[in-house]
């Protein structure tokens, strides 16, 4: 069978029995796009229904990573446009009549639309999760059937960082890792090494990264059973694996302000607890409690729900003052030193979360898919 390929912002190409997506932005470490969604979503469901395709792979372009997460610079750009349009109005209401009207809940519902056609997707879809796996790059790996990681994996959900949540299902992903290590992983906002990412349930096998090429073309001759087994290695141990004393026991609390004081108690004699207690104080406080609730509230979800739910938090978030704030410390100006609203964990009250749960009418998933 020969090559068919498609190329853009993501490519397409037919290898023999072989589906292979390329995400095709490696100066932006392949991050996403609206256009590369829909895309996605539109080749996936015709791979679907394609006989000549048995299987499907995803990589990155470049020596960077799979994908860095989503644009998060447009989002940006959108919501300071905004902002000016609308007078400044800063925290969500909770109420239906928002002012502004959001663009990029189109793209972010169109995302999640692809995550779940990931997840469900009725031939085996392998993603190679080498390098920079964040964010959005976690959305279009780990829901698939073989997550294959390297000895170059940087993976994780830092969405904390920037006065976001969890998203792309992570909420849904994280809060099945044994014990409480996903809601450390989700609230630290961590990168997490093969090992780790391994042991939390967002990978499946490590392969030496120089056989990635290797692989691949094995994969457009031979199924993915067959093939997978001549290149997998042992992992090392997991850090966070061995640290699930401390972890569980301080994530357990039902608070974050519980878990706060649990890890400074634990860090007399575990430094790491140490190390992850100061890096919840640098998150956005909004974030790490509305994150707190939708990972301990998606081990009773299906993916579905979950991602509606992430929809949800994310319509109010778009209109906060922390997401934006986090992007420009993050990204735009990249002084590391954003100024959150609150700015203390204690001025979170439980009727300011309670707001980013509550559903704004007109602004469902269903509402916003373009597809």
């Amino acid at each position: 069978m020969g090559r068919e390929t498609y190329t853009g912002d993501v490519a397409f190409e037919l290898r023999g029995h072989l589906g292979i997506i390329t995400l095709n932005r490696p100066r932006a470490v392949n991050a996403l796009t609206q256009l590369m969604c829909e895309s996605m979503l539109v080749q996936l469901q015709d791979w679907a229904e394609d006989d000549r395709v048995l299987q499907v792979l995803i990589r990155g372009a470049g020596d960077r990573g799979l994908c860095a997460g989503g644009d998060v610079a447009s989002l940006y750009q959108e919501m300071v446009a905004l902002q000016k349009q609308d007078g400044g109005g800063i925290l969500p209401t909770g109420v239906p009549g928002y002012a502004a009207e959001f663009a990029s809940e189109t793209f972010l519902a169109n995302e999640y639309a692809l995550n779940l056609a990931i997840a469900e997707y009725p031939k085996p879809y392998i993603a190679l999760m080498d390098g920079l796996v964040l964010g959005g790059g976690i959305g279009v790996s780990a829901h698939g059937s073989h997550r294959i990681v390297t000895e170059r994996t940087r993976a994780g959900m830092p969405e904390t960082t920037i006065g976001f949540c969890p998203d792309v299902g992570g909420t849904w992903l994280l809060s099945r890792a044994p014990g409480q290590l996903g809601l450390h992983a989700g609230l630290t906002g961590s990168h997490l090494d093969a090992a780790d990412a391994i042991a939390l349930g967002l990978a499946d096998v490590e392969v030496p990264g120089e056989r990635l090429p290797e692989l691949t073309q094995a994969l457009s001759a031979e199924p993915v059973e067959a093939v997978l087994p001549r290149f997998t290695r042992s992992s090392a141990a997991s850090t966070l694996e061995s640290s699930r004393g401390w972890i569980d026991q301080a994530y357990a609390e039902p608070s974050v302000e519980g878990v706060l004081q649990r890890l400074d108690e634990l860090a007399v004699s575990h430094e790491a607890a140490a190390a992850a207690a100061k890096s919840l104080r640098e998150k956005s406080p909004v974030s790490l409690k509305v994150a707190h609730r939708a990972i301990r509230d998606a081990e009773e979800l299906t993916l579905p729900v979950a991602l509606q739910a992430e929809f949800t938090i994310a319509v109010h978030m778009l209109r906060s003052s922390d997401f934006r704030e986090g992007i420009r410390a993050q990204i735009i100006d990249k002084d590391r030193a954003p100024r959150w609203s609150p700015a203390e964990i204690h001025e979170v009250d439980a009727e300011l979360v309670e707001t980013y749960f509550t559903a704004v009418p007109g602004h469902r998933l269903a509402d916003r898919q373009s597809l």
